[in-house]
């Protein structure tokens, strides 16, 4: 089993205690085997912050130009067979899932953000992920991909 964190939307300029916690020992994401930022992270001091496990992340139209540069606008995932993929979305919240979906072909899950609303289902075979916001309703997520991948959304984040 594969344990992967997820992170969305984290509005930061500088990391908080709240941010180092989720890797630090005992913290939701510590022992992940890595972690996908789906976007809206602002500053790469936010991916200096989770440096201690592999972050993994796409750009979000809040993103300054350093992090735009680095971060692609999408990209796919492959662990334990599973394809992941990974994008930021835009437009209202109405509609996102039909727009991200159609950027990826192939895939047995998608994570994305933007929204700021948590979504863990599956629709046509297809895992529809979306952490929420971890600056905003303060959630993040797990995925566990083994034979199938499962998503749970934590809704316990320390406050900012």
């Amino acid at each position: 089993m594969i344990i992967i964190g997820v992170l969305s939307d984290t509005h930061l300029k500088t990391p908080t205690k709240a941010l180092a916690a989720l890797v630090a020992p005992g913290g939701v994401f510590h022992g992940a085997h890595f972690i996908l930022h789906a976007g809206d992270i602002v500053s790469l001091a936010v991916l200096d912050a989770l440096a201690p496990v592999e972050t993994l992340a796409v750009r979000g139209n809040m993103d300054q130009a350093d992090v735009a540069a680095q971060c692609p606008q999408k990209r796919v995932v492959s662990v334990g067979g599973k394809r992941i993929g990974l994008i930021h979305g835009w437009g209202y919240g109405e509609g996102i899932e039909e727009r991200v979906r159609a950027e990826f072909d192939g895939v047995d899950a998608i994570v994305y953000g933007h929204s700021h609303k948590p979504a863990n289902h599956v629709r046509d075979g297809v895992l529809f992920f979306n952490p929420g916001s971890f600056g905003g309703s303060r959630t993040v997520g797990l995925l566990r991909a083994g034979k199938e991948i499962e998503g749970e959304i934590i809704e316990t984040v320390p406050a900012l």
